[in-house]
Formats: C-alpha cells, structure tokens, sequence
C-alpha cells in the first residue's frame, strides 16, 4: 500500500489560493496525496495536469487511483522537462498554479527492491523511473574515479568524497547491494562520525546523479516564466540545500517576473512535525507571476 502523508498540505494550498475552474499542473504526483488536494480545489470543471516518472505512482492506490476518481485529473508518466511539450499537446497556454515537491517519498525509501536506502538490502538501484537511465550499480562501474568523487561532494556534499570514491573504485567485485556499499563506505571513512551515517550523503548523490534531479529542476525553472499565467503562483517543495538553493536564487535573479510572497521559505508546524518526522527538513517557497 503506497502511504505518503502529502507534506503542509494546508499551507500549500492557502498560498496557492486555487480558484474553482483553475488549470494547474502537480509535478511530482506521487502517491497523490497533494493530488488529491489539487483535484478537490479545482473542482469539476478545472484541470489538472499530473507528472511522474516513477511507475509506481500510476498504481490504483497512488496518483493513478487520484486520476481515476477525478475525472478533472490528467496524469501523464513523465519528467518536469517534458512539461513544456505535454501543455502544448493538451492546448493549454498558462497554468494558474504550479506545485512542485521534491521529497523521495516513504514508499520509495521503504521498499527494499528500489534501492534508495540501506536501512535494509536491496540492489542499488535508485532509479525514479526504471526503464531508463542506467541503475545505481551500472552508474557507478561506468563513472571514473574523479567523476565519481566530484559528484559524492557536489550533490553529497560529502568532504571524504575522494577516499569513498577510491575505496568504491577500489573494489574487483563491487557488490551490487545497497548494504554491501554502505559497508564500503562505512570502512573507508575518517575520524569521527557525526549524526548521520557515513553512507547517506554518498547515496544522496548517486540517488540526485541517476535520476538528473538537479538537470531536471533547473529545466523545470527555465520554462517556468512562460507556463504560468499572469497571476498564477508556484510552490516549491525542497528537502535540502542542493534543491532549495537554485529555486531561491531564481527568483531573486527574477523579480521583475516573481513577487515572492514570504521573506523566509515555511516550515511544518509542530503539529505536523509530531505525525510526520519526514517533514523536518521541508522548506515551502511560495511566489506569484507579476502582471506585466
């Protein structure tokens, strides 16, 4: 069963202020949850235009069960740089609203075969959409050494990068499991350990390099100005710096198009936070297409 609690759902939609009647695209459909929501606002006569890569949300009890009972719903198996084309296809010429969320749900962290996580063996995988890009496992065996610690400290952030990578590199037989590797990683790194384990910020990155997350963000923010309306307002959802980063800078760089409507990114209440600890990391960034 696909559980994902959608993340502020109330915020989102406070600030998104969706009109009965309204068009608007959810990026990242999901389990639905935030789907749902949108479905309900727009209510029969609006649209709703839903992206997702990961087969796994076209299911019954995920985005696809949402877009069966809402006949305003349509979903589509896709990637944000091809929102562009699937809004030409379906005549539609602006968006009244935009939500974005960029969190790895529970259900792809949870499941082992998917390979997200090594808090149970699985094969490293770690692909959103698994009929493309090559796999965790297939990433690794074709990426240089230095390729491979640029992007563990780029997208990890990881300042061991150059050791984890060596001792990945290293190995004759890598295994192709998400608890072999952390293992390798776990014996390969330096002093003192923090909070975290010293894998995460290595899986992290290969998790954002397979699936092109930042390439994919940043294709989603180019278009933007052009798929929304006068008006129309977009929500971003991000889960760490890396994804929080360039949405902050674009409006910033864009303020002749974007009025953004909170100083300081919103964060879940501590009532949220006590039912769901997966949004404790969230930030909510809100902005609204200037008249011009």
């Amino acid at each position: 069963m696909f559980e994902h609690l959608p993340i502020m759902p109330h915020e989102i939609l406070r600030n998104l202020a969706i009109q009965p009647g309204s068009v608007v695209a959810d990026v990242t459909a999901g389990g639905g949850g935030h789907l749902r929501l949108l479905a309900k606002a727009v209510g029969p006569k609006g649209l709703v235009i839903a992206l997702d890569k990961d087969s796994r949300a076209h299911e019954p009890d995920a985005a696809g069960g949402v877009a069966q009972e809402f006949k305003q719903v349509k979903l589509f198996k896709a990637t944000f740089s091809e929102l562009p084309r699937i809004l030409a296809e379906q005549k539609i010429k602006g968006l009244d609203a935009l939500l974005c969320d960029l969190g790895v749900s529970s259900p792809q962290l949870d499941t082992d075969t998917r390979g997200f996580s090594f808090r149970h063996d699985g094969p490293l995988d770690m692909r959103m959409d698994q009929n493309a890009y090559p796999s965790a496992y297939e990433f690794i065996k074709q990426t240089s050494e230095t390729d491979l610690a640029n992007l563990i400290y780029q997208y990890g952030e990881e300042r061991q990068s150059r050791r984890i990578a060596r001792a990945i590199k290293s190995e004759k037989n890598l295994p192709n499991s998400t608890l072999g590797l952390a293992n390798i990683i776990l014996k390969a790194y330096s002093g003192p350990r923090g909070k975290i384990h010293p894998a995460t910020r290595t899986f992290q990155a290969l998790r954002i390099a397979v699936n092109q997350e930042l390439q994919e963000l940043e294709s989603l923010l180019r278009h933007l100005e052009t798929l929304i309306k006068p008006g129309g307002r977009v929500a971003f959802l991000s889960f760490h710096s890396l994804e929080d980063r360039p949405i902050k800078h674009y409006f910033k760089q864009h303020p002749e198009s974007w009025r953004v409507l909170h100083k300081k990114p919103i964060t879940a209440s501590e009532q949220e936070l006590s039912q769901n600890k997966r949004a404790q990391s969230a930030k909510l960034r809100i902005a609204e297409k200037i008249n011009i």
